[in-house]
């Protein structure tokens, strides 16, 4: 088994998923990815390889949170009482959220050892706590057990989870990208939990037999010497990862003009999506696009770009369409833009 992560510029294909992965590392406030599609497409591989690609982050030391130093409205109770906060750097998180997992996994729970042997209250931290400042990765997402959806949902709101049990009553922050897979053959997901994913992508396994060589070459060469493979893979990595970083600096400078909220409404609007999330994902997704690119201004282009990835999901079922909800929205895009272009 190979123990360094397989590099993220080194993913043949799937330029949709990669695209919306790398945005969420820009702003990650997106509210994450969902992938929906064939196993063995490498949606792992793709998560794992961000995490892997963004610089270490300063964490307080000794924090079962990892609190940021630099925060302290998102720091636990014991950061902010105390006076000198020690920090390290830290890889950025990766955790697993399995099928079948208990609530108390997820939430954290009394520690049953220090309570038997020192008759002590003593808090034990669950993935959410791991996940905090990182990646929640839940394969096959859409088989998750309801009160789960429901705490994950709690949760992606507030970014702070709240135990109250056992005589436990305390909080912490739980700020992290969610990641979502899964296989829409074997069931829907909860429109609730749906909508909380900011960006969706369809996944498909490759049908060009030189890409699909090209990816078990790839494959092959990291599963036989990974880390020469990593080290022949380091200046594209490199390269993406000072991208990101050029991104995030700029963002914040990114502008949206009335007109492209007019055009965001507009489409909207035309596909009948509902409540405002939609608008407000659209301008995030096309901010991030437009950094991402450069650019200071959104335009035309970072919209339609941004638009089915971050609409596609979001549509009302219509008994009378069955195409994917990324095709309905391209459709719609031709329809606003002609009629924009006509006016």
């Amino acid at each position: 088994m190979a123990s360094v992560t397989y590099p993220f510029a080194a993913i043949v294909g799937q330029e949709q998923l990669k695209h919306a992965l790398l945005l969420s590392a820009v702003d990650a406030s997106l509210g994450g990815v969902l992938a929906l599609g064939d196993r063995g497409t490498g949606k792992t591989t793709a998560v794992r390889g961000l995490a892997a690609l963004l610089p270490e982050v300063e964490a307080v030391k000794g924090c079962r949170y990892n609190c940021s130093p630099d925060s302290q409205k998102a720091q636990c109770k014991e950061c902010t009482e105390e006076t000198e906060l020690k920090s390290h750097k830290i890889a950025v998180p990766v955790v697993d959220l399995p099928l079948g997992v208990t609530e108390d996994r997820v939430l954290g729970a009394l520690d049953i050892e220090k309570a038997l042997v020192n008759g002590e209250k003593s808090f034990e931290p669950g993935l959410l706590a791991d996940a905090n400042r990182g990646f929640l990765y839940i394969d096959e997402v859409n088989l998750l057990e309801d009160h789960l959806v429901d705490v994950l949902l709690d949760v992606a709101v507030s970014g702070w989870n709240v135990v109250e049990r056992e005589g436990l009553s305390l909080k912490h922050p739980a700020r992290f990208v969610l990641i979502g897979s899964g296989n829409p053959e074997e069931g829907d997901l909860r429109p609730q939990l749906l909508d909380r994913f900011g960006l969706s992508v369809d996944v498909s396994t490759p049908t060009e037999i030189s890409q699909r060589v090209e990816v078990i070459k790839r494959r092959d060469a990291y599963e036989r010497n990974p880390e020469e493979f990593v080290q022949k893979w380091k200046r594209e990595t490199s390269k993406l990862r000072n991208r990101i970083k050029r991104a995030k600096d700029l963002i914040a400078e990114v502008e949206v003009s009335d007109q492209m909220l007019g055009l965001i409404a507009e489409i909207c609007i035309a596909l009948g999506t509902d409540g405002l999330r939609g608008e407000l994902t659209l301008i995030k997704s096309a901010r991030a696009e437009a950094a991402w690119c450069g650019d200071l201004q959104v335009s035309e282009t970072h919209i339609l770009k941004m638009a089915p990835s971050a609409l596609g999901h979001r549509l009302r079922r219509n008994p009378l369409d069955d195409s994917k909800g990324m095709v309905r929205v391209e459709r719609v895009l031709e329809q606003v833009i002609t009629d924009r272009n006509a006016a």
